[in-house]
């Protein structure tokens, strides 16, 4: 087996699991791919001692290393995500079996009744073994994964952060298609977002013009609130003109047909101008982030603690409004 590469990753847990208050953390460049971006721990005895010392539950990845495409793209798509890697690291004790190895790990597998060279299965245990939740074995969809970790934080008798409440809901939505989207025309964008940001069942907003007129381009959960009852809310707040877009949906709204959209440069206006512009955010975090500090309110709370150690790392100056969380996180570790 990979001596050096065993250690390499037990030494990296030992960093993130004795300091996780929120500091700015360096991630396992040579992983093997399969792993994404988590610092994983690869002795079970040592996982089941950290898990009492540290009170936690313990999260097993079965995977295969070196693994089909289905095992990359899993460490790829959902052990990549920084939010879904911090919450594995600060929530779990994170420990890794290879399913197509002999030895420890073959072992471990047994114990556990898990076939060989098999795709990625995730398991969630308490310190004595036993399964906290229903196996894990559906490796195609981050919100498979998200439900079940927050679950099983629940049942440990911890409290789910609100990043990772936030995170399984915007991934439920676009994973299952449940979101639609539409204009609506206001007197001021920039209100407009930050009144429709408060509305429950929205995922997203952006300023723009389309028409001639201000809008916000709203994302919608429709399994959760129904056009009607979004416009009535909006326009409640004098943020509902008219309605454009392309809906299907029963409405007795007059709906127009969109045109040319142009996004404002000074979207999420209110989180634009300030340092919080600098951590890259899920759409969901950044429209909820713009709304409190338009209302004079400290967003910490919608953020992770890595996302936060970033104020006092990078510069301020830096603006990932327009990135994917996904693409900004990583590389701006690099800078």
């Amino acid at each position: 087996m990979r001596a050096a590469s065993f250690w390499f990753l037990v030494f990296d847990v030992f960093f993130i699991l004795n300091d996780i208050s929120g500091q700015y953390f360096s991630y396992p460049k040579n992983n093997p791919v399969e792993l994404g971006k988590v610092n994983w721990i690869r002795d079970y005895d040592r996982a089941i001692s950290l898990a009492v010392e540290k009170k936690l539950p313990i999260l097993i990845l079965f995977q295969e290393v070196p693994g089909c495409s289905n095992c990359t793209t899993f460490g790829n798509e959902i052990l990549s995500d920084p939010l879904i890697a911090e919450a594995i690291e600060s929530c779990f004790i994170p420990l890794c079996i290879y399913n197509n190895i002999e030895g420890p790990d073959r072992k471990v597998l047994n114990k556990y009744n898990e076939p060989t060279w098999n795709n990625p299965v995730v398991r969630i245990i308490d310190n004595g073994g036993q399964d906290l939740i229903p196996r894990l074995p559906d490796f195609r969809k981050k919100h498979s994964i998200l439900s079940g970790m927050t679950e099983a934080i629940s049942k440990s008798g911890r409290i789910v952060p609100e990043y990772l409440k936030m995170l399984k809901e915007e991934v439920y939505s676009r994973e299952l298609g449940e979101l639609s989207d539409v204009y609506f025309s206001m007197f001021c964008f920039w209100s407009g977002e930050k009144e429709i940001g408060g509305i429950d069942g929205v995922i997203s907003t952006e300023a723009g013009y389309m028409n001639g007129h201000e809008v916000v381009k709203i994302e919608y959960r429709k399994d959760k609130i129904t056009l009607d009852q979004l416009y009535k809310n909006a326009s409640g707040k004098g943020c509902g003109d008219a309605v454009f877009g392309s809906v299907n949906a029963k409405t007795k709204l007059t709906i127009k047909p969109t045109g040319k959209y142009t996004k404002d440069s000074e979207d999420k206006y209110y989180l634009l101008h300030s340092p919080y512009k600098s951590i890259p955010m899920t759409e969901l975090q950044k429209m909820k982030v713009n709304r409190a500090l338009a209302f004079g309110e400290k967003p910490d709370y919608l953020l992770s603690p890595r996302q936060l150690s970033v104020l006092n790392y990078k510069n301020k100056e830096v603006s990932h409004i327009s990135d994917n969380i996904m693409d900004a996180w990583w590389i701006s570790l690099e800078k």
